[in-house]
């Protein structure tokens, strides 16, 4: 009994040895591999696997590594890949197939492809790109109370002629706009741009996508792409309806949220009391909305509020400007 189950045991062992890839399995790359872009900064990668690969009972994978404009490596066992990505430097990435064993790793050799570089003059690309999102209540749909702006300024490039025209485009998920309202400089060119209203979500993870191209008679203006995270970009409202009241040398201080689709939880806070009589200072930091303070009786104190979105509900991001000031105690204003 014992050698019998031995035995059986010795062939499990070899039969699953026999599955896993030994010196004479030969793994082919990928064939069929393309590029294609299919939005703006975003591209499609697909590929096949290689119809002469030996089939054997194993589980093939693929690694994907991103060249160029930016070095990236991931592995997926689909043969295809989404990539949101700058394309004015160009794109190329290669990808092979790879198989896992418990104590081993088999790959192949690299399939290739790339997306040439845009054409257009060196130096005529706009520069120093900046854009900036806001929120504000949307008084024209229910179902969507907040609707938010964005606001994007360049510079012109230091070789674009004089007669560059510059034209500007969002993408927000499957969703493309170009500007319509443009702000020129003393030449006529478009240097800045608003969008009132977008299909921006404020309390989205996407990356938001911005192109700008352009045109000239006499040169070919070189297209422009920057990646913006949300958080980073997004301008925080200051908080609403700040007020004070004193009882002795008491001061409470409440405010409201400020505009945002963000709920009440998700806000950090800072609130800074200035004694205008002493010239003193007091900040101090909150995630609630209401704050306690003793102060003395002669003096007269302005207090301001600001906001930003607190890290458990995102990540962190920019300070809000701060509220108006208000003023309580006795004193006159130096």
């Amino acid at each position: 009994m014992v050698l019998e189950l031995l035995i059986l045991l010795g062939a499990a062992v070899t039969l699953q040895a026999d599955l896993l890839p030994d010196k004479k399995f030969v793994l082919l790359p990928p064939v069929n591999f393309t590029i294609k872009v299919t939005d703006l900064a975003q591209v499609f990668l697909r590929w096949e696997p290689n119809p002469d690969q030996e089939q054997r009972e194993v589980n093939l994978e693929y690694r994907v590594k991103i060249n160029a404009p930016e070095e990236d490596d991931y592995e997926t066992r689909s043969t295809q890949s989404k990539c949101v990505t700058i394309l004015h430097k160009g794109f190329s990435a290669k990808v092979q197939t790879i198989v896992r064993s418990e104590h081993s790793l088999l790959t192949s050799s690299w399939a290739s492809a790339e997306l040439q570089v845009p054409p257009g003059s060196p130096g005529t690309s706009i520069v120093n790109l900046s854009c900036t999102t806001n929120t504000v209540p949307n008084n024209h749909a229910n179902l969507q109370p907040y609707q938010v702006s964005l606001q994007c300024t360049w510079l012109v490039g230091k070789d674009a002629p004089e007669d560059t025209q510059y034209f500007l485009y969002y993408r927000y998920g499957s969703r493309t706009e170009e500007c319509q309202v443009y702000s020129k400089d003393a030449l006529k060119r478009n240097v800045a741009c608003w969008f009132p209203r977008t299909f921006i979500n404020s309390k989205g993870h996407e990356w938001l996508v911005v192109h700008v191209n352009g045109s000239s008679k006499r040169a070919m203006i070189k297209p422009f792409d920057q990646l913006f995270a949300l958080h980073a970009i997004d301008r925080v409202n200051p908080p609403m309806n700040l007020t004070a009241e004193t009882e002795g040398n008491r001061l409470s201080i409440q405010w409201e949220k400020p505009v945002s689709a963000f709920p009440i939880h998700c806000f950090d806070y800072e609130v800074k009391i200035n004694n205008t009589r002493k010239s003193y200072l007091q900040t101090e930091k909150m995630t609630t909305n209401a704050f306690v303070s003793i102060i003395d009786d002669i003096s007269k104190y302005s207090i301001q509020v600001r906001a930003a979105v607190s890290s458990v509900c995102r990540e962190a991001g920019l300070w809000s400007e701060w509220s108006q000031p208000i003023y309580v105690g006795h004193s006159k204003i130096e």
